[in-house]
């Protein structure tokens, strides 16, 4: 699989999708640093030197709805990373949609972007991950996880280079189970790893919050929140502990 590594990038997603057109295969694109990184709902990613911040470019066939499964290979992939690199399986979980915890902090987050061209659908798996530093807890949102790095927790250093050698192969794994298996190995997994599974947590919509016991994640990788008046299923949700 190709691998890029840019010294500086606006953006790893934006530089992968601007190259895709011309793309036959994967790709991988390194940035050592971003100027405008983002993560979702288009917040800014703070990105210094020396953390993670990489695209995986793909040319997925699957329908829309199974390609955004592919957030959740890119979880199991990052932890599979994380437990190659520090030996430690137990301080990572898997906070539904998008995030890994180390310790119950954030280390690391997922922003899938997609285009459809005339050749078929382009798909930037964003990944950017705290490995030495975290963005002060005061810049986040009230209630959110607060952020953490790799090295202040663990007190490992890991290159960047070195974790997209360990990320790499993960994500190739569960990419191939995906492709040939499909969602529900990936589904099984997920939660064998879920942060909060079967506790009360909120999920936000837009302006509308819910609260209840966080049941599982279903076979189309939907929230499933049991509520007073029953359970419902949430396709896109900010999830607050």
């Amino acid at each position: 699989m190709a691998r890029h590594v840019l010294p500086t990038v606006d953006s790893t997603n934006s530089h992968a999708m601007r190259l895709a057109p011309s793309l036959t295969g994967p790709a991988w694109f390194l940035g050592l640093q971003q100027t405008a990184g983002r993560g979702r709902r288009a917040r800014a990613w703070v990105s210094p030197l020396g953390n993670f911040y990489a695209t995986l470019l793909l040319h997925p066939v699957e329908p829309p709805e199974q390609v955004a499964l592919r957030s959740f290979a890119a979880a199991l992939a990052l932890r599979d990373a994380f437990v190659a690199l520090t030996g430690l399986p137990e301080v990572f979980k898997l906070k539904w949609p998008n995030d890994v915890l180390l310790n119950g902090g954030k280390v690391a987050g997922i922003l899938l972007e997609s285009t459809q061209a005339a050749q078929g659908m382009h798909l930037a798996v964003g990944i950017g991950v705290n490995l030495i530093a975290a963005p002060d807890a005061s810049v986040v949102e009230a209630g959110a996880v607060a952020p953490v790095s790799l090295l202040g927790e663990t007190g490992i250093r890991v290159t960047p280079e070195a974790f997209l050698d360990a990320l790499a192969i993960a994500f190739a794994r569960w990419e191939a189970i995906f492709v040939t298996e499909g969602f529900a190995p990936l589904r099984a997994e997920w939660l064998a790893h879920a942060a909060r599974l079967g506790e009360v947590i909120r999920a936000r919509t837009g302006d509308q919050t819910r609260e209840g016991v966080f049941e599982t994640v279903d076979s189309a990788g939907n929230l499933r929140l049991r509520m007073a008046q029953g359970t419902v299923a949430i396709p896109a949700a900010e999830v607050f502990f």
